[in-house]
C-alpha cells in the first residue's frame, strides 16, 4: 500500500474523519503558515502548542520562546505523533509541511522522520522522495556514482546531483543518503562516531583512502551506514556492491508500520 500526496496548496475545508497536521511552537501562538490556518480554520486552540485540538493535530518545532527546536527534538514529537496515527487507524491525518516554513528547517531534514508511519496520512508532495521508499537496487555503478569528494563533501550538492547520469528513483535515493545526518550525529542527536569508524575499518583498504579519523573520511563512513540502515545490510555486504561482487535489491515491502 502506499501514501497519498497533496499538492500542498492552501485548504480551508477537510472532510470530518480528516485532522489537518502542522508545525506549531509551544506557546500555541498560531500567528503564520499552516498553524494560522489551523487556528482560523480547523480548530487549533490558542496556547496549544501540542496534540490534538478541534480538527487539527501540533507538532512544536518551535519552542515557547518562538525559537528554532533541534531536530533531535522534533523527532521526538514525531515519534509520539507516529504512534497518534497508529493507534487512530480511522481517522486520516493531512500532514503539511511541518517545521519546513516559519520554524526554517528543509524538507529534507524534516521528511525522513516520518518514515515508517501509518498509511492513514495524506503527505505534502515535497515529502514523497524521503517516505515513499521507491529504492533503487543497490549496484557498484550506483555507488560510484554519488560516493566521491565533489558530491559528498559538497556543502550543496543538488546540482551535481542533477547531472548526475541517474534515473529519477536514484537520484531521489541519493538525495536521501545524502540528507540524512549521521555525522557528527545523527538527526536524534546521537553520537555515531565509533560506528563510523567501525565501518571505516572493516572497509579499510577496499574504500576510498582517507587519512583515519579525518573529517573526510567519517563523512564518507557516515554516508555508509545511512546506506546501511535503509537497506538493512551489513558492512560487508556493501563492500561486495562496492567491489561489483554482489548487487542488492531494495528492501521488499519496506518495512511500513500498519494500522492496528
Amino acid at each position: 500500500m502506499s501514501y497519498q500526496y497533496h499538492d500542498e496548496t492552501i485548504i480551508r475545508h477537510l472532510a470530518s474523519n480528516t485532522f489537518f497536521v502542522f508545525g506549531s511552537n509551544l506557546a500555541g501562538t498560531h500567528a503564520g503558515g499552516a498553524a494560522k490556518i489551523a487556528l482560523q480554520h480547523f480548530g487549533a486552540s490558542k496556547g496549544v502548542g501540542r496534540g490534538w485540538a478541534g480538527q487539527s493535530f501540533a507538532i512544536p518545532t518551535m519552542n515557547e520562546h518562538l525559537q528554532q527546536m533541534p531536530l533531535s527534538q522534533i523527532q521526538h514529537y514525531i515519534d509520539d505523533f507516529k504512534t497518534y496515527v497508529q493507534h487512530h487507524p480511522h481517522i486520516t491525518f493531512f500532514i503539511t509541511a511541518v517545521g519546513c516554513g516559519v520554524a526554517g528547517y528543509k524538507v529534507a531534514e524534516i521528511a525522513p522522520m516520518f518514515k515508517g508511519i501509518a498509511h492513514n496520512v495524506i503527505f505534502p508532495e515535497s515529502f514523497r522522495p524521503f517516505v515513499a521508499k521507491t529504492l533503487p537496487r543497490l549496484t557498484q555503478k550506483l555507488l560510484y556514482s554519488f560516493i566521491q569528494p565533489e558530491i559528498v563533501l559538497n556543502t550543496d550538492p543538488e546540482a551535481a546531483i542533477e547531472q548526475l547520469p541517474l534515473s529519477a528513483a536514484e537520484k531521489s535515493f541519493v538525495r536521501i543518503i545524502l540528507n540524512t545526518p549521521m555525522y557528527p550525529i545523527d538527526s536524534n542527536g546521537r553520537d555515531r562516531v565509533y560506528e563510523i569508524e567501525d565501518i571505516l575499518y572493516t572497509l579499510k583498504e577496499d574504500f576510498i583512502d582517507f587519512p583515519a579519523h579525518s573529517t573526510e573520511a567519517l563523512s564518507f563512513g557516515g554516508v555508509v551506514l545511512a546506506i546501511l540502515e535503509l537497506y538493512g545490510i551489513n558492512e560487508r555486504d556493501f563492500l561486495k556492491v562496492w567491489l561489483g561482487q554482489q548487487q542488492i535489491a531494495a528492501p521488499a515491502a519496506q518495512n511500513h508500520a500498519k494500522p492496528s
